[in-house]
């Protein structure tokens, strides 16, 4: 499939990522594409109509499911799967703190945050609010784009090691927002800024996002500095890859599924442990008319694509990278193996993407963790243990994953878009 056909773009990129601070956000920002290509959104506690088979999608929390496709009750499916969720720095429970004359918030990491490039920043607050409206309970999306919250780094010259310091994450991370002796209250404050009555609200999942803007950078602009690249930049080219699928659909049902919670493990009603995937994908044979054999009839013949963002070589730290397989910033998506499977991918899904990545036109890099390094996970050997699908992991090169703001090429994202646009629609 021509890249082209993706409409997939380094400015959409960006664009995407700054609409997008926290998990429910991106929620938001997919679903606002999907049905403005037709898609309706179904709830999952309702009964679902026989023509649910068309293009629908569903969203539980921070994350979202959405398909479209054939009617063959036992069709498989080609999934390609991304997570919403990075790591950041989260409100906590009792937040208003006081300190030598300071007003602070109290935050913790989420995730495997790298806390020190969260320092002496200007930090926003996104996330939701549950919030009592008479005898029931809504959801409050949330978003502050004012720099109320920072986290000072300490002077060099109190530093007992002029080297650095090492950040305690119970005691260093903590937010400065005023001065005064008397602690405000942070959530009233924040109730307030969408016209909340703080006594109403009943829970809360707040988070940090930094305020600078996405943007290309470098020599020829050819290189994307944002926040939340992992995994927002799947996310983005798995939802170009899958509304130019649905337009050219093929004899498997393209699916798009976007998990919550994949940095601190999946384990939650909407990780990609969860049984969300697999319910979905039932109650839609359902709708074709199948039951319980063709369900596992269609299991049997899908295949999913982990999607999630890989290493590129870095150039000061060559040395930390396997040294056969040089990973290139622009150099096309990249095949993830690990052989203790901390990547699902097998023999048959790392053909079927290479086939893709021959299909579309774009070059495949090949990605392998030094043995001596503990090598990260994603939702692929998770989704493969839930649904007895061939899972490949796959994803594009970046620079400083985990940091609060990242780096990737941009001609990346046209062809990472362009290779699940070709997973999803196979050329047979």
């Amino acid at each position: 499939m021509p890249v082209s056909t993706t409409a997939a773009t380094a400015e959409g990129l960006c664009a995407f990522i700054d609409d997008s601070p926290s998990p429910f956000h991106v929620v938001r920002t997919v679903a606002r594409e999907l049905e403005a290509h037709g898609f309706t959104r179904l709830e999952e506690a309702a009964a679902w109509p026989d023509e649910s088979i068309g293009r629908r999608y569903v969203v539980r929390g921070g994350s979202l499911v959405a398909w479209a496709g054939t009617g063959n009750a036992a069709a498989p499916f080609r999934v390609v799967g991304a997570h919403t969720d990075s790591p950041n720095l989260r409100v906590k429970q009792h937040p208003d703190l006081a300190s030598a004359g300071w007003q602070l918030v109290g935050l913790e990491p989420y995730g495997g945050a790298w806390l020190n490039s969260w320092l002496d920043r200007e930090l926003g607050i996104s996330g939701r609010l549950t919030v009592r409206d008479g005898n029931s309970l809504r959801e409050q999306l949330i978003r502050i784009d004012e720099p109320i919250l920072r986290v000072p780094q300490l002077a060099i010259h109190l530093s007992e090691d002029r080297r650095g310091v090492t950040l305690d994450p119970q005691r260093h991370v903590n937010a400065v927002w005023g001065v005064g002796e008397a602690p405000r209250s942070f959530l009233a404050f924040v109730a307030e800024s969408v016209e909340v009555d703080p006594a109403a609200v009943l829970g809360w999942e707040l988070m940090t996002h930094v305020l600078a803007p996405s943007g290309l950078v470098g020599r020829d602009g050819d290189l994307v500095s944002a926040p939340r690249l992992d995994n927002q930049g799947t996310c983005y080219a798995g939802l170009r890859a899958f509304l130019a699928a649905v337009d050219d659909p093929g004899a498997a049902a393209p699916v798009l599924a976007m998990f919550d919670h994949e940095e601190v493990g999946s384990q939650s009603d909407r990780g990609a442990q969860s049984d969300l995937l697999p319910a979905v994908l039932e109650r839609i044979v359902l709708a074709r008319g199948g039951g319980r054999a063709e369900y596992l009839a269609a299991l049997a013949g899908s295949i999913c694509a982990s999607g999630d963002m890989a290493h590129a070589t870095h150039p000061n730290y060559p040395e930390r990278h396997e040294p056969a397989h040089r990973i290139e910033i622009n150099g096309g998506p990249v095949l993830k193996v690990n052989q203790n499977l901390r990547y699902a991918t097998d023999a048959t899904g790392a053909g079927a993407f290479a086939l893709a990545c021959d299909q579309a036109a774009v070059p495949l890099q090949r990605y392998v963790h030094r043995a001596d390094l503990p090598c990260g996970s994603t939702i692929g050997p998770m989704t493969a243990a839930r649904t007895g699908m061939p899972t490949v992991d796959v994803g594009a090169p970046q620079l400083a994953m985990h940091s609060a703001r990242e780096l990737m090429g941009a001609n990346d994202v046209p062809a990472y878009a362009a290779a699940l646009a070709a997973f999803l629609t196979p050329v047979e």
